[in-house]
């Protein structure tokens, strides 16, 4: 039995537990995840980060989603990783490289305190073809694609932002039952990976409304990349313009989609909520 100390952060209420990598570890990070995560025995959070040492940048980010799957990258978790390496004195700059499994991000530090900080993310550009997001269909895009579930045909735009989203503009999504509808389109044998899947209302041309069934974590409070996937769904489906203001449930972000680069640069706050303890047994 041993403490292990950790920081409690959260972006627009996508709340996480982040661990220094690089000053302790945990034998099976997966099965932590999945004890730390439960709110009522553990933590309590949507998953767990591990920051670490990085040959290809200045720091590398790890992450479990709640049920202790490996998730690519969080944009959330993004802008909470650069606050907490920065209030902690494992780098001085505010520009900052993060390895992810979804590649490099850049994050750029704004206004702020070690309570609170805002924080800029280049997620870098949307990945459109159907192999690479994944989803298997027999189409060059997966925009405006029908998909039935509980006998009714929804209209899913495909997305990846280094992990794959479903996007459906609907409304009244304040009224939908996301614990029996989420696992469904999580889980549709379409999705080879399966799928993050938000659901949304268009406000006007630069608003949105958001809800989001996370894949491993079920409905959560927000999501960095399902905010900027449901941003470029909402452009190329012609309901939006390119740059967004996104409310999530936790909070808002907002999101452009840049006409130069096709890069997507996400702008929210990270907030730290409390350090602590806890102890773990490893056998």
């Amino acid at each position: 039995m041993r403490k292990l100390k950790f920081t409690k952060m959260q972006g627009a209420g996508n709340d996480y537990i982040y661990i220094n990598g690089f000053m302790q570890d945990i034998q099976d990070r997966s099965k932590a995840a999945l004890d730390f995560s439960n709110r009522n025995f553990g933590i309590g959070s949507d998953g767990l980060v591990f920051i670490l040492p990085s040959d290809i940048a200045d720091f590398r980010m790890q992450m479990f989603n709640s049920d202790g799957s490996e998730a690519e990258m969080c944009g959330n978790a993004t802008r909470c990783v650069g606050k907490y390496v920065y209030d902690n004195k494992l780098t001085q700059k505010k520009e900052i490289t993060l390895e992810t499994k979804a590649g490099i991000k850049h994050i750029t530090l704004l206004d702020g305190d070690e309570y609170c900080r805002k924080v800029i993310v280049d997620m870098g550009e949307p990945i459109l073809d159907p192999q690479l997001i994944p989803v298997t269909i027999d189409q060059q895009s997966a925009l405006d694609y029908p998909i039935d579930i509980d006998e009714k045909t929804w209209r899913i735009s495909c997305v990846s932002m280094g992990n794959p989203h479903a996007v459906i503009f609907t409304k009244n999504i304040d009224k939908l039952d996301l614990a029996t509808l989420g696992p469904k389109f999580e889980h549709h044998p379409i999705f080879p990976k399966k799928t993050n899947t938000e659901f949304v209302e268009v406000l006007d041309r630069n608003t949105i409304n958001m809800r989001v069934w996370e894949r491993g974590a079920g409905e959560t409070l927000a999501c960095g990349t399902g905010a900027c996937a449901s941003a470029v769904a909402a452009v190329l489906n012609n309901l939006c313009d390119r740059k967004v203001k996104v409310h999530l449930l936790g909070g808002d972000l907002d999101i452009e989609w840049n006409e130069k680069n096709n890069h997507i640069y996400m702008t929210g706050e990270a907030v730290t909520v409390f350090d602590g303890e806890i102890y773990i047994n490893e056998k």
